[in-house]
């Protein structure tokens, strides 16, 4: 086993590990990755097994004052993305090379966020394995609400009755290209409730849109006056689709737009997919749950899926 320190030289190698692997999504692609690469001081991995051949990448950033590495902080996940050829005991041996490295770099601790199974092509879990047997320690649970698609639970009545008022209003759904308008409809709201600003600032999400072109999509529902009153950015992972902004004003909200945004994406664009996640309605590690963020998205048929944090000893492995 051979182990790597990601640099940018590699990142076609490490790219290409990630499309044809069996649980990695583009958010691990470098292209998404290092938009943001100035703000943490890179750790990923690249496995190789003894024939050369790149069998495993770990995206991860570490932080030196605190002696800890990060499943990459800059992402919602990002456990270890493998090969198809991999098994199981070759999983353990990579991850357990990786903590190696790291407490050799003088880490004391990991904190692991592994990709939740919607997002697998394939079965991929034998990461979670290996942190059962290495006594990892569940840090943090959120939930996130998503709708299997095949055989999706219908909305309930009061969400139909919404459509109904948006398509009365003569509301029109289109997919756009600039955000900016969206983008300051998010902004506004993302301040008057909560008092913050989106993840992505409007530069980084055009240059983001830019580089995925396919995969980053923004649809937008306007009134009969041309102003964009809801929208959402989706993050198209093949079968599983997830909207990484929702949002709507007043306007929107009061006629039905964002219900009808939503069941044009299920009924239309993304009716052939398997899962469509809304993201987490939980704060705090889990410990916070919005109960009625939680119900709306159940309301069109999203039921719980985990995204989970562990914290992994690295003493052991010294």
């Amino acid at each position: 086993m051979q182990i790597r320190r990601y640099q940018r030289e590699l990142a076609d190698e490490w790219n290409a590990l990630v499309a044809e692997s069996k649980n990695g999504t583009f958010l691990l692609n470098r292209n998404y990755m290092d938009y943001h690469a100035d703000r943490f001081t890179d750790a990923s991995l690249m496995m190789y097994d003894d024939h050369h051949r790149l069998l495993a990448v770990l995206p991860a950033n570490y932080e030196a004052d605190s002696r800890t590495v990060y499943s990459h902080q800059g992402l919602t996940y990002g456990g270890l993305i493998v090969s198809r050829r991999i098994i199981t005991t070759q999983v353990m041996e990579v991850l357990t090379s990786a903590c190696r490295y790291y407490a050799e770099l003088g880490a004391v601790k990991m904190y692991y966020r592994p990709i939740p199974y919607i997002y697998n092509r394939y079965p991929s879990q034998e990461e979670l394995f290996f942190l059962y047997r290495h006594h990892a320690v569940l840090e943090a649970r959120n939930l996130s609400q998503t709708i299997y698609i095949p055989e999706a639970i219908k909305m309930n009545e009061l969400r139909r009755r919404c459509v109904q008022k948006s398509m009365k209003a003569h509301h029109t759904i289109s997919q756009e290209h600039d955000a900016t308008e969206f983008w300051l409809l998010l902004d506004a709201n993302l301040k008057e409730r909560h008092g913050v600003k989106p993840v992505h600032t409007i530069d980084e999400l055009h240059l983001l849109m830019s580089r995925f072109e396919d995969a980053i999509r923004l649809y937008v529902v306007r009134n009969e006056a041309g102003q964009v009153i809801a929208g959402t950015i989706v993050y198209d992972m093949g079968q599983t689709v997830h909207t990484q902004y929702i949002s709507a004003n007043a306007e929107g909200k009061a006629t039905g737009a964002f219900d009808h945004l939503i069941s044009y994406l299920l009924g239309t664009v993304y009716k052939d997919r398997m899962y469509f996640d809304f993201g987490v309605s939980t704060e705090d590690g889990g410990n916070w749950l919005n109960e009625g963020l939680t119900f709306q998205k159940e309301s069109f048929g999203g039921r719980g899926v985990c995204y989970d944090t562990w914290s992994l000893n690295l003493s052991e492995f010294e």
